[in-house]
């Protein structure tokens, strides 16, 4: 039998990362007893139903209560007031990390609420499905995927090891990152293809002459996944996009670039730049699948629709 990283582990927001972290937790031994809350009466109801968490808390401070590791599972525009009305009634030693897609805005969102003694190890585990809520978890989530901890200066070597053993322990691939290039590299790979995926679906809404039907029924593989990822948690990107401005908006820049080369590139009938810049993006596909970040499966890996 494994012997648990942490002796209790606190869970404050109960949706789909909370939620897989408890069952990955449990499926290897890795917490002694796991607290949770959650603003929602409706959250916390529907968590107690399903077994998830061993004791789910009515109040934000009975769950952090004695915990050795806390865990910020709630939107990022939502850290620094949480980290506040935890500060009181964490114990000394304990380890306070989060699981949010921004980490400069939350490390200065949460740092200055947490009192001395208490270790502040951010983190973010680059796993997650288009689905929310406490029913969304797994324990497999987060196999094969990685989450990075920024350590803040001054973290405590031994706290940053601790929190690693847990995430190996789930199943991931830790490395470490500084908080602003975190925010850069996620700017490319996941909040501007994101934005891009919220505007071409919202393109498609206001293409009147294509009716929802049509765009519904006729939907390719390319369009779908933009959908996919259309419908995840508005309140979390909202928080993602305001949080991540610069970074963002460098990306979004360099995106908008590149689509008028290719514009001009189609409107003059450039076939050589086209098939130069989708020969060049190609590779960067095929260098995801031999990462083993996804599959070259024609559905993505993803299971085939139940008759």
């Amino acid at each position: 039998m494994t012997s648990p990283v942490y002796n209790r582990v606190a869970l404050i927001g109960l949706g789909l990362i909370a939620s897989s972290m408890f069952w990955a937790m449990k499926r290897g031994g890795l917490a002694g007893d796991v607290t949770g809350f959650a603003r929602s009466e409706a959250t916390r109801d529907t968590a107690r139903r399903i077994g998830l968490c061993d004791r789910v808390c009515d109040s934000v401070a009975d769950a952090v209560a004695d915990a050795d590791l806390v865990v910020l599972c709630v939107p990022v525009g939502a850290m620094g007031a949480v980290a506040q009305e935890i500060a009181p009634h964490l114990k000394a030693g304990a380890t306070v990390t989060d699981v949010g897609s921004v980490k400069r805005d939350v490390i200065d969102a949460v740092g200055p609420h947490l009192p001395e003694g208490v270790h502040f190890v951010p983190a973010h585990p680059l796993a997650g499905t288009e689905h929310s809520g406490p029913e969304s978890g797994f324990a497999e989530l987060f196999d094969n995927r990685w989450c990075l901890l920024v350590p803040v200066e001054g973290s405590d070597v031994d706290a940053v090891a601790q929190l690693r053993a847990l995430w190996e322990g789930m199943g991931a691939n830790v490395d470490e990152m500084d908080a602003d290039h975190h925010d850069l590299v996620l700017a490319v790979t996941s909040h501007t293809p994101h934005l891009i995926a919220y505007t071409m679906v919202g393109v498609a809404d206001d293409l009147r002459r294509v009716t929802d039907s049509e765009v519904i029924k006729y939907s390719a593989a390319g369009f779908r996944d933009f959908t996919r990822i259309a419908a995840s948690d508005p309140t979390m990107w909202r928080d993602v996009f305001l949080t991540n401005k610069d970074a963002t908006l460098e990306i979004l820049g360099r995106f908008t670039e590149e689509l008028f080369a290719l514009q001009r590139a189609i409107r003059t009938g450039d076939g050589e730049h086209l098939h130069q810049y989708f020969t060049r993006t190609r590779e960067i596909r095929r260098g995801i699948i031999e990462a083993g970040q996804d599959t070259a499966a024609p559905n993505f890996g993803r299971e085939a629709p139940k008759a």
